[in-house]
């Protein structure tokens, strides 16, 4: 893996003249973020090595290289899921070219669904701890090259404090509401039952969705910063549960979208 990852940093640093301290990850129906960046380079997926491609439609897939906020930035327009049939190291594998990049800091966002009954669609969730035994695969099992971090890393803390409080103090200078909770994930497509759903309010979760925790753990290994929000889009109280429509899910999403566009810019430029 690891000549596969200098293999796709070089094929990007033929292409661009930033070099990126940060990097960001937008989740589903969450893209408006991307055009705030001033965009020097736009790579499509296809044409990077190595790389995976996003066939969910709803994610555009392309690498973004420019400035936001005045840093230099990467951002990935479209994510990897294990429901497409990818492995860990496969929906992971970003992360770690980010790290060769030179990125120091990685900021996550997601769709996710609410099982918190405080909640509400549209709501900002920070995460600020994540749940990841249901996962059948782990993204650091296999070959660890020390260059990789280490070998058993711990995870008591995989969402960095100092930038969850610059952003509950970003937003309350903003006037924006902020919940926060631990994210669970899960490998989808199908939503949870409602059993599950009250089974995974039980072990302590507050949203559950479909990624990101494979890419923090990675990430966390690495020694990048992290910071995580997620989109609560629906609600999963098993006394209230309503079929999911996904256009609903995208639109709670579209109200969300400028709250969390300004969190993660101001976020950006407090680095």
């Amino acid at each position: 893996m690891l000549e596969a990852i200098q293999e796709a940093t070089r094929f990007i640093q033929s292409k661009t003249t930033i070099q990126p301290v940060i990097g960001i990850i937008l989740g589903t129906g969450l893209g408006a973020l991307a055009n705030e960046v001033e965009v020097e380079t736009t790579i499509p997926y296809e044409e990077i090595p190595h790389f995976p491609l996003s066939t969910v439609e709803f994610h555009s897939g392309k690498l973004l290289l420019g400035k936001l906020g005045g840093k230099p930035v990467v951002v990935m327009q479209g994510r990897f899921h294990f429901y497409e049939g990818y492995t860990m190291q496969q929906i992971t594998f970003p992360v770690r070219v980010m790290k060769w990049l030179g990125v120091e800091t990685l900021l996550v966002s997601n769709a996710s669904g609410g099982m918190n009954p405080a909640f509400k669609a549209s709501d900002l969730m920070i995460i600020d701890d994540h749940i990841s035994l249901l996962l059948p695969q782990n993204p650091l099992t296999g070959q660890n090259p020390p260059a990789f971090g280490d070998r058993f890393p711990d995870m008591s803390e995989p969402y960095d404090k100092a930038l969850i409080q610059q952003a509950e103090a970003i937003a309350a200078a903003n006037g924006i509401a902020l919940q926060k909770g631990v994210y669970v994930s899960v490998t989808g497509p199908q939503l949870e039952t409602r059993a599950e759903y009250r089974m995974l309010r039980q072990w302590g979760a507050d949203a559950v969705g479909m990624s990101t925790v494979p890419e923090v753990m990675v990430a966390h290994q690495m020694g990048i910063r992290v910071f995580g929000c997620s989109v609560i889009t629906d609600m999963g109280i098993p006394e209230t549960l309503v079929k999911a429509d996904i256009a609903h899910i995208l639109a709670a999403a579209a109200k969300a979208e400028p709250q969390l566009t300004l969190l993660i810019k101001e976020l950006v430029k407090a680095l």
